[in-house]
């Protein structure tokens, strides 16, 4: 290549590559011919956009959440309690059947055996948590969209 004469892309070849990330769904396609590269990329992003589930608590609030989880954590004298009810899976907790709308229960509220103390999501599932017993709620352990883990104490039946 004469010096000073700059770079000489083959602007029909970066297209052809580009039509091929999008149709095979990579996000990356790297070319090598000689001394000379061509990478075609696209972020994630721009990849998982639009597949947020319906009832997702925002990104920004994870690390929130996260921070504030040790708090939240279950005094020792509920983790014996014969009323507990704790998580069955990992995933978010929800304590509502959507944003805004009424919790499931309340603390103090009295519950039937089988009726839905809160939801779950795992892999995008929503999943019914169970009053194991009839009985008034003494005490929720955990907040809205908090993150759960397997065997964590959620809510006190007594």
């Amino acid at each position: 290549m004469p010096e000073g004469s700059g770079i000489q892309v083959d602007t029909a070849l970066v297209r052809e590559l580009a039509e091929l990330l999008e149709s095979s769904h990579l996000t990356e396609i790297e070319v090598k011919d000689g001394d000379r590269t061509i990478r075609v990329a696209r972020t994630a992003a721009a990849v998982t956009a639009g597949y947020a589930p319906a009832y997702a608590p925002p990104a920004a609030a994870a690390p929130a959440a996260a921070a504030a989880a040790p708090a939240a954590a279950a005094p020792d004298d509920w983790k014996t309690h014969p009323g507990l009810v704790k998580s069955p899976i990992v995933g978010t907790a929800y304590l509502t059947p959507e944003p805004g709308a009424a919790p499931y229960v309340s603390e103090g509220e009295t519950v039937a055996v089988g009726a839905t103390l809160l939801i779950i999501e795992a892999m995008k599932v929503m999943n019914p948590i169970t009053a194991p017993k009839a009985g008034k709620v003494l005490k929720i352990l955990i907040r809205s969209e908090q993150p759960v883990e397997y065997d964590e104490p959620l809510v006190v039946i007594e």
